[in-house]
Order: C-alpha cells, then structure tokens, then sequence
C-alpha cells in the first residue's frame, strides 16, 4: 500500500508539477491590467455599496468577463429616514437591472432571478412582485420594470416619476423626458395591474398627455403629469 501511494505522488507530480519557489519579490509577476481592474472594481463597490460584498463581486467579474453591463450604480445613493436598515429595491438599484436586462427586451425568470441576486436584492421581494402578473418562464423586461416602480413610489403616478426618471436620457435633474408610447405602455400596464381605474379614465388620461406633448417631438417629462393638481 504504501508503495502504491508513492507510484501515485510521483504520477501526481508529473501531471501537476509542483509552483517554483518564490525566493525574491522579483520573481512575482503583477498583470500590467491588474492595477486598473482592481481600481475600477474598488469604485463600483463605493458607488453601489452592496450589502454582501462577496455575492455582489462574483455579479461583478461575472459581467466583466462576458462584456455585459456591470451590476454599478450610476452614484452613491443616500439613504432617506425609512431606509437606513432596508436593503430592498431602490431606484439605483432598479436602474442597474434596466441597463443589464432591457437590451433583451424578454428575460428568462433564471436570468432574472440571477441578476437580482447579485445585487444582493431579497428573492421575496422579486415573488412579491412576480404574484402581481401571470408570468410564464419568460418575462417582458418593460412589465417587470414597472412593477418595480411600483414598488418605489406610493401612487401609479409615482411609480410612473420613477420609471421616467429610470428610463429618461436627459441629465439628472432634468426633465426626465421618455416618448409617450412608453409612458403609454407603462401608465396602462400599471393602471390594468391595479384593477380599479376604469379603462375610460385611462383613455382620457392618455388622450390628454398625448395632446400636451404634441409640440415636444411626442416625449413626456415629469411636469406633463406629476403635478398636486393632477390626482388619480
């Protein structure tokens, strides 16, 4: 037996020779990339603060290595009174997923659940929201956008400030404009999911947007309907 076990080291040797031996710092060589990689990575990690450093990392490299976008917040996010122990969605948060799922328009539930883990989001959050719609095993990233929103602001017109906001190329703090037949898709969507606004309310809702912006090349910003004079 005791032969056998050294044939088998020796065999082992020879597959899987042993690291030479580190005499000097010299003889450790440092990838040229290495440096920036390790910079950019400690910046990201800054600006998204994720709760479980470790989960978040393996999103991160994961991404990195394939080309996709990373699982980064645009900026730091400063928490309000009600969130300083929450580590539920926020609309950085939802912003990340936007950039990392909306170029496939259809999502896997896999793929879904995959990306919000790694941004150390609570699974129960995202069943939360799954119950609000029939689902099959593919989703359409536009409707989970929203029900996301939904879970951010306190109204339908919140939630819709969130996903212009989300959505908008303008500057922060600008208009946050988005074409109306998005704003159209996502205040119908969210008015079918609420189940208590008659489709006429609906109808005139849009047909109203839809006029007020008809002099701004069709984009709906903020002040077209997130005013106290405009109520559900």
């Amino acid at each position: 037996m005791i032969v056998f076990f050294r044939v088998l080291l020796l065999d082992l040797t020879r597959i899987m020779p042993l690291p030479e031996t580190m005499f000097c710092a010299q003889q450790i060589k440092i990838p040229p990339e290495l440096p920036d990689i390790l910079k950019q990575f400690t910046k990201a990690a800054i600006r998204t603060q994720p709760c479980d450093v470790l989960q978040w990392s393996a999103g991160y490299f994961s991404a990195l290595l394939k080309g996709e976008p990373l699982p980064v917040k645009d900026r730091v996010e400063m928490p309000v009174a009600t969130q300083k122990t929450d580590t539920g969605l926020t609309p950085g948060l939802l912003k990340v997923l936007h950039k990392q799922l909306s170029p496939k328009g259809h999502v896997s539930m896999k793929e879904l659940e995959k990306k919000w883990k790694h941004l150390c989001l609570p699974v129960e959050q995202l069943r939360a929201l799954l119950q609000l719609d029939s689902f099959g095993d593919e989703v359409e990233w536009m409707k989970i956008l929203a029900l996301g929103c939904s879970a951010l602001g306190g109204s339908l017109l919140s939630s819709l400030k969130h996903a212009c906001e989300i959505l908008t190329t303008d500057l922060e703090g600008g208009p946050a404009r988005v074409p109306f037949d998005t704003f159209s898709f996502l205040y119908t969507y969210l008015a079918s999911i609420d189940g208590e606004i008659p489709d006429s309310e609906v109808d005139a809702f849009l047909s109203s947007i839809k006029g007020s912006v008809a002099h701004k090349e069709g984009l709906v910003g903020l002040a077209d309907f997130f005013t106290p004079t405009k109520k559900l």
